[in-house]
């Protein structure tokens, strides 16, 4: 742009577009309403659940091994909904899994911090299945199922963020959990047009960021065979 070339425009243009888009448009709301609105819990509860599987994304490991004591993030809702059905249902085993996402590792793993929230939420030690490795949503699926081990006729939830269930519920019937519940967490949109205004620039932003992240993922893994959909339904 400084020296006048003309390719330098149209970059340019859709790069400032994009901002403008997102700051007067509820743009972020669009295009995260239908990944939130893809999987809805079932109108009834189940009256009887075997097992709930926790995906990591909650913790933030490096402020808990900075400051010694368990960390949440955004997506706190993981963690204390496995809380509130572990409660509901006395039989059900938790499985929580996360590893270190950082290809470099970090000092904890997701599991480590959540085995220190859980307990500090009252839930004893021999009601969780801890798995610590996992870097993304595929291993996610398919080391859960080796420590679960679910048998045929089971209940099992699975405990996401809403804007994140279509391409776990994919992953994770891709891996052989063929009968797997959604249970969403952690919404980040409103029912309304207007409610697209509610949150500032900046959380606008990370929100259509986020949104994006996941139609690159759906479309990744639907490509690498590790989904058997596209765009996974009810």
């Amino acid at each position: 742009l400084w020296r006048g070339r003309r390719w330098a425009r149209w970059p340019a243009v859709i790069g400032m577009g994009w901002f403008l888009l997102i700051a007067t448009t509820p743009l972020a709301t669009w295009l995260t309403w239908p990944l939130e609105n893809r999987f809805s819990r079932p109108a009834t509860p189940p009256a009887q659940v075997d097992g709930v599987v926790v995906l990591g994304g909650a913790v933030d490991q490096a402020i808990t091994h900075a400051r010694g004591l368990p960390s949440l993030n955004g997506a706190a809702e993981r963690m204390t909904e496995a809380v509130a059905l572990a409660w509901r249902y006395p039989t059900a085993r938790v499985v929580f899994t996360g590893g270190s996402p950082s290809p470099l590792g970090d000092a904890m793993t997701e599991a480590a911090v959540a085995a220190r929230v859980f307990s500090d939420l009252g839930l004893p030690p021999g009601r969780v299945l801890l798995e610590s490795e996992a870097r993304n949503t595929h291993e996610n699926a398919t080391l859960s199922r080796i420590i679960a081990a679910p048998r045929p006729g089971e209940t099992w939830l699975l405990i996401t963020s809403a804007s994140h269930m279509p391409r776990a519920m994919g992953v994770f019937r891709g891996a052989g959990w063929n009968e797997i519940i959604a249970w969403p967490v952690n919404y980040s949109t409103g029912v309304s047009h207007l409610s697209g205004y509610d949150m500032p620039f900046p959380a606008r932003l990370g929100q259509a960021e986020w949104a994006l992240r996941e139609y690159i993922g759906l479309l990744a893994y639907w490509l690498m065979g590790r989904s058997p959909a596209l765009f996974p339904a009810p």
